[in-house]
């Protein structure tokens, strides 16, 4: 694993700038790596993680950085729960991780640097200092991972009967004995609607 310096200096460059969410998502990474025994994720060991994170803000494009995980390779995994969270999965051995960070942990930052304003800066470096256990929980879980959900997994592409646009993995609706995307089996729950 490279160090942490060079890990957050490579997730402030993909992210764009640098914050206390993305100082959060390369230790939570780190952590989780380190827990499952995996020491070059994007490397040597870029075919044995699967990362779920549950927020889609700064710490995502970190953990992503640290990882090697992405949505393309599908091995990032992304639920929307608005937490910051992430759980890793070691597919050989199917051992896996969440952690969580803790909200005490700003109330941490606020007492360590009292005279500074701004509660980024003050956790910016708070978060660079803070044991592991101060700034997150840790909890041993199991991921049923189905097999359309491995990276790698090539499964049967079909044209939706009504747009005919390419559908993947199974991921059609069947209607009135027709195959449909979810857009056209459900036109009120598209998150796009057409100007035509």
């Amino acid at each position: 694993m490279q160090p942490f310096t060079e890990l957050l200096r490579e997730a402030e460059t993909a992210h764009g700038h640098l914050c206390a969410g993305q100082i959060l998502g390369v230790r939570m990474a780190m952590l989780g790596c380190s827990r499952l025994g995996i020491t070059d994720p994007r490397g040597a060991d870029r075919k044995r993680l699967v990362t779920f994170v549950e927020i889609d803000r700064c710490a995502t494009d970190a953990i992503a950085v640290v990882t090697g995980c992405r949505l393309g390779k599908r091995a990032l995994k992304f639920r929307d729960w608005g937490k910051m969270a992430a759980t890793f999965l070691d597919l050989p051995t199917g051992r896996a991780i969440r952690i969580a960070a803790r909200e005490s942990s700003k109330d941490a930052a606020r007492r360590m640097y009292p005279a500074l304003s701004s509660k980024n800066e003050q956790q910016m470096l708070a978060y660079r200092e803070l044991p592991d256990a101060e700034l997150f929980t840790e909890e041993w879980v199991r991921v049923s991972l189905g097999a359309r959900e491995f990276p790698g997994f090539k499964g049967e592409r079909l044209a939706c009967a009504v747009c005919g646009e390419g559908i993947n993995f199974d991921r059609w609706v069947l209607r009135d004995e027709r195959k449909l995307c979810h857009g056209c089996a459900d036109p009120a729950e598209r998150y796009y609607q057409p100007l035509t």
